[in-house]
């Protein structure tokens, strides 16, 4: 958690030394004509990119299937579309990234890995509590504690 607030405190700070760094070197207008760019393209990436992910969504649901790598794929180029939008020559850097096919298939194998082995240590912990309780033998299913009975309402 530390290191993301690091992050995030450095991050402008890094983003200013290398507008200074690339504004020493090609000329502060070039530069910041360059930032307008990037940002002006990040805008019209958002606004085709989300076209495209709800149609090829829709495509999908259409054909029986759940659209989990489409909206992944939409919301990685959707968040590439944001980080051109931001500002400043890293946060450009790193919306390409998301961008290309291959970095986005590779995040995308990345979160599967993580979330399969996030299903198996949720698994291995929810076996845990099926061992034998209440009486019940070791290999039959947990039941929950149920007193059945009937009740009478009488009025005074």
């Amino acid at each position: 958690m530390r290191f993301l607030l690091v992050l995030l405190l450095l991050f402008p700070v890094l983003e200013l030394y290398v507008f200074f760094r690339v504004g020493l070197a090609i000329g502060f207008f070039p530069a910041l004509l360059l930032i307008i760019a990037g940002s002006a393209f990040g805008v019209l990436v958002l606004r085709v990119a989300g076209l495209a992910t709800a149609l090829r969504a829709r495509e999908s649901l259409r054909g029986g299937q759940l659209p989990g790598e489409e909206l992944l794929n939409g919301a990685m180029v959707a968040a590439g579309g944001l980080l051109l939008v931001i500002p400043g020559f890293l946060s450009d850097l790193l919306g390409a990234l998301c961008l290309l096919p291959v970095t986005r298939k590779l995040i995308a194998n990345k979160l599967r890995e993580r979330t399969e082995a996030q299903v198996m240590r949720q698994r291995a912990f929810s076996d845990v509590g099926q061992g034998p309780s209440n009486g019940s033998p070791a290999g039959s299913p947990r039941r929950p504690n149920v007193i059945e009975g009937e009740y009478e309402h009488r009025d005074s």
